[in-house]
């Protein structure tokens, strides 16, 4: 049996099923862009390994990223979600995560759609992106951050050139 060549970096079967399936196709679900920005996140200065572990973990604490619910979290969801061993207890990341919520439904209520929003961004740099979501209150989305949410959610196509991904994804 021939071997897939794909990108270098999947090293595990969740990362390589994560590659294979979902990485760099386009989203335009409000509710798995604002997962998938929430989890891009949640790594920062973690290896992406141990969120898309704990990825269950997250849709279950979070109510499967349901924007609404999220949003209107209180004192004691915030004191649930911290001492949930399943998610990465960082008070600043889950702060951000209820915050970015109420956010993306602002940006909804503006543009009709948060999707709409972001792929307005496509083509452009992911610093123009992370400023204007730093401008409307978002936080967690330095540069950094950002440009692994855009290449996520399949703004930028990086699979590397010989990956068998990157053919069908195209630009």
């Amino acid at each position: 049996m021939i071997q897939k060549q794909r990108c270098a970096w999947p090293k595990n079967a969740l990362a390589i099923a994560y590659h294979d399936e979902e990485w760099g196709v386009p989203v335009h679900d409000d509710q798995k862009l604002f997962e998938c920005l929430t989890l891009e996140g949640a790594q920062a200065g973690l290896s992406w390994d141990t969120i898309l572990a704990k990825r269950e973990n997250y849709r279950r604490a979070f109510e499967r990223f349901d924007l609404k619910k999220v949003a209107a979290y209180g004192a004691r969801d915030r004191r649930r979600l911290l001492a949930d061993a399943g998610i990465v207890r960082h008070s600043g990341k889950i702060d951000a995560t209820i915050g970015n919520a109420r956010r993306v439904l602002e940006v909804r209520m503006e543009f009709g759609s948060f999707s709409k929003y972001v792929w307005s961004f496509a083509g452009r740099n992911a610093e123009a992106l992370s400023k204007d979501l730093q401008r409307r209150g978002f936080r967690f989305v330095g540069p950094t951050t950002v440009y692994a949410f855009m290449q996520a959610v399949g703004m930028v196509n990086d699979h590397e050139e010989a990956c068998f991904r990157y053919r069908q994804l195209g630009k």
